[in-house]
């Protein structure tokens, strides 16, 4: 009979960790993820695979941990993801495969996402090489931007033989896993550049500091490179802002460039030189996970964080892990709560915030109680600073310099189910498609348009 709860994780001690920007979870040891392996019950229709994105074989992968064959498991993942160890860390698993297993519905499900990074750590500490035997075809194949989804797109086309390279605008690879989430939920060297160098050893080419739309555009990559196919993962990095009086004062300032100054620029280190402004009290606009990056890594750098939310607990839209990690970090919550005003001072800068308190009324467009205003419960916040994480945009870049590219209303590129956009041979998947969402479901999108490719590719050029 299976036990009914998990076999906990053990984490660092909250006192301690918000002082520091070191890992927050340890993960598993080979005892405890074989203890939790064998919770699984190895389902005949397995439901959580249903939930993964990726399609990843968990009730195989989890097996071969139960039997202690650690680097078969490695092995049974590395064929549908190509960042495991990412996804262990940060997919919402209790909304995907854990939010399907059937442990769930009596007790706590099996915890897959511990049980997949435990998988992903032991084969990096082991040097475990998952690249396999590659035949090359020759047939030359464009990335935009090495987040998730290109990263999972070149990985799977890569392991077909085809020529891949990967155009990135930042310095370095790794999108959003680098400038946007923050060391103490995904070490960078430990984990992000092993996962990005374990996409090169399957032959990807990489090339940083490059702009598509700037740089080159596509039209450049088909005409004089001699691409045969672009896939576009660019992502959603435009911030979003409310559009409310005093919103250009000197400390105000978007999650996105807050979160990439300290995680991609290293301003939380003495041996770099990025210049950041930390508040003595920063408020936080915004509920989800980017939110609870920004409150807890302000915590780090020495202010007392607040997040403000206009819904109550219940709606909140980042992982319940984040939440719990911030409260007990000794994050303030303050819900129910709308900015109306940023106060400036006379030298420009934030001096404080007049906030309106909320009540939810009736269920609005995305299913969540929609919230109205109490007249009249106008208050004030003393704050120096504001961080505006309401969530992001795509970049208009490349849809402006790629003729007969279709966007949308949202400034998303239109792609259908397989990723492919209005233009023959190229494709787009991600955030860049459905604006900002979850790291897995770009990969997922990424996955789905590189078997879209191969075929178009195969029938074309094969």
């Amino acid at each position: 009979m299976a036990s009914k709860t998990k076999v906990p994780v053990r984490e660092q001690d909250p006192k301690v960790r918000a002082t520091n920007f070191e890992e927050v979870c340890y993960g598993y040891n080979e005892e405890e993820a074989m203890q939790e392996a064998q919770r699984c019950l190895n389902c005949k229709n397995p439901r959580c695979v249903q939930g993964c994105p990726v399609s990843i074989n968990i009730p195989d992968f989890i097996n071969e941990v139960k039997n202690g064959n650690f680097e078969e498991a490695a092995k049974i993942i590395a064929k549908s993801s190509s960042l495991p160890a990412v996804c262990g860390r940060v997919c919402p698993q209790e909304s995907q495969c854990e939010g399907k297993c059937v442990l769930g519905i009596k007790g706590e499900p099996v915890s897959i996402g511990k049980l997949e990074r435990f998988v992903a750590d032991w084969s990096r500490k082991h040097k475990i090489d998952l690249s396999g035997n590659i035949e090359k075809n020759g047939i030359k194949v464009a990335i935009i931007g090495s987040g998730p989804s290109g990263l999972a797109c070149a990985g799977d086309l890569a392991k077909l033989g085809y020529d891949v390279t990967i155009f990135e605008a930042f310095h370095k690879a790794g999108g959003v896993l680098t400038y946007g989430i923050p060391e103490f939920r995904l070490p960078k060297s430990e984990v992000v550049d092993y996962e990005v160098n374990s996409i090169k050893d399957l032959g990807v080419k990489i090339e940083t500091n490059v702009v598509v739309g700037r740089t080159i555009t596509i039209e450049e990559m088909f005409e004089d490179e001699g691409f045969k196919a672009v896939f576009i993962g660019s992502g959603a990095g435009l911030p979003s802002f409310m559009g409310i009086p005093g919103e250009n004062a000197n400390g105000v300032l978007s999650a996105n460039e807050f979160l990439t100054r300290v995680n991609l620029m290293k301003a939380y280190r003495d041996d770099y030189d990025t210049p950041i402004r930390v508040g003595n009290k920063v408020a936080v606009v915004g509920g989800g996970n980017v939110a609870m990056d920004a409150a807890r890594t302000a915590l780090r750098l020495g202010a007392e964080s607040h997040i403000v939310y206009r819904r109550s607990e219940e709606e909140l839209p980042a992982r319940v892990e984040e939440v719990h990690h911030a409260k007990e970090e000794g994050i303030q919550f303050d819900l129910l709560t709308n900015p109306k005003e940023i106060h400036v001072d006379e030298n420009g800068n934030v001096c404080g915030m007049t906030c309106v308190r909320m009540e939810l009324g009736e269920p609005d467009a995305s299913g969540r109680r929609r919230p109205v205003e109490i007249e009249g419960s106008d208050f004030d916040l003393d704050v120096d600073m504001v961080i505006m994480s309401l969530g992001t945009k795509p970049n208009p870049l490349i849809a402006s310099t790629t003729d007969g590219l279709d966007i949308n209303k949202r400034r998303c590129i239109v792609a259908d189910e397989d990723g492919l956009t209005s233009l023959e041979g190229v494709y787009a998947g991600g955030d860049t498609v459905t604006g900002a969402a979850t790291v897995i479901s770009a990969m997922g999108a990424g996955r789905t348009a590189a078997a879209a490719m191969d075929k178009y590719l195969r029938e074309k050029y094969l």
